[in-house]
């Protein structure tokens, strides 16, 4: 499931602005108090395939899919102030790797696999380390993946993807463990094995970090989903991982159980209760429950099953009261965060792609 990215403010703030992708080719802007769309921006390069914020909160980096294309929408005037796209009518560009902004919004980072057409078939290239100079609107500088790390890599918007250095210097790629990469010349400083903290007895074993918690977000801070097992019995976690992208210490938070089936994790402006679709069974045995967390205890306190769809997105209102199912259909299905009951249905008369950006 696409990862979700999200970005909020104070919880006194007013209702939340939601962008959501949407077929074939655009942004909608829906208004969380009054229920409704309010604005539409039509992308030129295609259907969006996933969303990022900037570090400054001022604008909305678009990737779309169509001819590997990237739109920047300033929040505010809520306009496209920048396109372009990568593919050419000889080559093809694929992300692999969530991107990130160096901290001036001028050098975007990832890894691509560039596919080039011959008369008689096409040759896939081996993934490379890419930067696209956002300015000029094209690629910079690319660098070939070690052969050792490519089984690392989960595909866009699938894994924990890249951050950045406060100062720029460097990229941390986070997988089974965190690759530390030069930015100037892409080269690996230094690999941290997630499974052995600095603390003797407390190893961990199969350590993995997911999709990044962009509703705590903090300065200077990587803050995800992680998956781990003990080595004695085995028994499979998840929680919350907080990186620190200067002193590069990591410290774990357990929630609860971990599942295969579970979703993203959402946590509530106040840090103090976080919520996540669990899902089990497939077609018409599948079941699809809320599981709702305080985080001061680390304990489960109450779950709620609703109607499942075959596929679908989870996601969170601006202020944390509601919960949303939507993607891949029509409509956004309300949730009270309360007491997990189902509300409403707000009906977009649009196919929803998957992203959504909260801004309050």
């Amino acid at each position: 499931m696409k990862s979700i990215f999200f970005f909020l403010l104070a919880a006194t703030a007013p209702a939340a602005t939601l962008f959501l992708g949407a077929y074939p080719n655009s942004i909608l802007v829906f208004d969380e108090a009054q229920g409704k769309i309010v604005d539409r921006i039509l992308l030129e390069t295609g259907l969006p395939r996933n969303m990022r914020l900037s570090q400054d909160g001022k604008l909305i980096y678009v990737y779309t899919l169509d001819h590997t294309g990237i739109e920047i929408i300033d929040v505010a005037s809520r306009k496209v102030v920048k396109r372009f796209t990568l593919d050419t009518p000889a080559k093809r560009f694929r992300f692999d790797e969530g991107g990130v902004l160096d901290p001036q919004n001028k050098l975007l980072y990832t890894i691509t696999t560039e596919i080039d057409k011959q008369m008689d078939r096409y040759e896939i290239q081996r993934p490379k380390y890419t930067v696209i100079d956002v300015d000029a609107g094209k690629i910079s500088k690319t660098v070939e993946v070690p052969r050792d790390d490519e089984a690392g890599l989960r595909g866009f918007g699938r894994g924990a993807g890249f951050e950045i250095s406060p100062d720029g210097k460097y990229l941390y790629q986070f997988r089974d463990r965190v690759v530390i990469l030069d930015t100037s010349d892409f080269k690996v400083v230094d690999r941290l094995d997630l499974s052995k903290p600095e603390v003797p007895g407390e190893e961990m074993e199969s350590v993995g970090f997911g999709g990044s918690l962009d509703s705590i977000a903090e300065p200077g801070r990587h803050i995800s989903l992680f998956n781990s097992s003990d080595p004695i019995v085995h028994n499979r976690v998840f929680g919350i991982a907080r990186f620190d992208l200067t002193t590069r210490h990591v410290d774990y938070t357990p929630i609860g159980p971990a599942t295969q089936g579970m979703s993203n994790l959402e946590v509530t402006p106040d840090r103090k209760s976080a919520y996540t679709v669990v899902s089990t069974g497939q077609h018409g045995n599948k079941r699809c429950e809320f599981w709702a967390f305080d985080l001061g205890t680390n304990r489960i306190t109450q779950t709620a099953e609703f109607p499942c769809r075959a596929r679908f997105s989870f996601g969170m209102s601006g202020d944390g009261k509601k919960l949303y199912i939507y993607a891949a259909g029509f409509e956004i299905e309300v949730y009270d965060a309360a007491t997990l009951k189902y509300e409403r249905t707000w009906d977009l008369n649009n196919d929803l792609t998957g992203p959504m950006v909260v801004i309050r």
